[in-house]
């Protein structure tokens, strides 16, 4: 393993409580780079992504393009052992590797985030079908959101991020994205009109907005859908445990939808690849590096949200 990013899903498994599909022990850890050492002979010594989701590749749902919903995909950190660790056994078949020409952008440790943060987001934006001058809303910009940010102004569209945190949309607005909004203290009322005048001077249409709920929060779900207009596109990325209570026939009424999403399917991966091997994405600068020694500080301050960045753990032991 080269590394292994540190995701919210793992602090819901380490602090939340939330059960794990194998019991206890277990190695957590599901978004991993590393070097193939042991296997199928056209692997060894490819440097790979391993898929957070990793279908079985024959089953109805994956033959329907769908293996992301596989009902037998397996998990790392989660079905088994995961990635904070020196090494992991996995399933050859949806290895995604990682050409020679982008280690030399980055190392190949950093590479760890496009198991799920990165990949996740890109998903989503391809099945909500935004398009070029289109208007994509992302409600939280951090870990994720970040990405699905820029990913959206890849695929053409103008981004408006909504968080309320500043720092984390100060990032944002230096990476590019259009428009940025602290909610933090606006009544949805507000947070509506703002949002249409910032429509009205990117020049982007009233109407078939993307919407993007990426910070797993009640009141980010909650927001999303009041900000529905004719035709638009609500996507729900993040999780949250709590019910959020919405009037179902405002779909009816404004010929919009709702989508959910899972991970990304192990076919997208080379896609994501891609967009950062042509220099098209960056993620330099929203990642940092850790040793692995140091995984139950990482998780503390992960859990206090005292980083701006994805942290990356890295072995440090033999």
């Amino acid at each position: 393993i080269a590394g292994c990013g540190v995701c919210h899903t793992d602090i819901s498994f380490w602090h939340y409580g939330v059960k794990t599909k194998k019991e206890l022990p277990l190695t957590l850890g599901h978004e991993i780079s590393g070097t193939v050492i042991a296997g199928p002979g056209e692997w060894i010594g490819k440097n790979v992504i391993i898929p957070a989701v990793l279908p079985c590749g024959d089953c109805e749902l994956c033959k329907k393009g769908r293996s992301n919903m596989c009902q037998k995909q397996l998990m790392p950190g989660n079905d088994f052992h995961g990635g904070f660790a020196s090494h992991i056994k996995v399933p050859a078949r949806f290895l995604c590797p990682v050409p020679d020409e982008l280690l030399t952008k980055y190392p190949l440790e950093k590479l760890s985030v496009i198991a799920d943060a990165i990949s996740t987001p890109y998903q989503v934006i391809e099945k909500s079908e935004l398009e070029t001058g289109d208007l994509a809303i992302v409600i939280g910009v951090g870990g994720v959101g970040i990405y699905a940010a820029l990913i959206a102004r890849i695929f053409g569209a103008k981004v408006i991020a909504l968080d309320i945190d500043d720092s984390k949309l100060e990032i944002a607005k230096n990476n590019g994205v259009e428009a940025t909004l602290n909610v933090k203290d606006l009544d949805i009322k507000t947070i509506k009109s703002t949002v249409r005048e910032i429509a009205k001077e990117l020049g982007v249409s009233r109407y078939g907005w993307k919407i993007f709920e990426v910070s797993g929060t009640k009141a980010g779900q909650e927001l999303g859908f009041n900000l529905l207009t004719f035709t638009s596109t609500l996507s729900i990325v993040g999780f949250t445990f709590d019910k959020t209570e919405v009037r179902l026939s405002n779909l009816m009424a404004f010929d919009a939808k709702v989508i959910g999403t899972w991970g990304c399917k192990p076919e997208l991966y080379p896609e994501v690849v891609d967009l950062i091997a042509s220099g098209k994405l960056n993620i330099d600068e929203f990642i940092e590096t850790f040793p692995l020694s140091k995984i139950n500080e990482i998780f503390r301050n992960t859990l206090k949200n005292a980083y701006q960045k994805r942290s990356v753990l890295i072995p440090d032991f033999d």
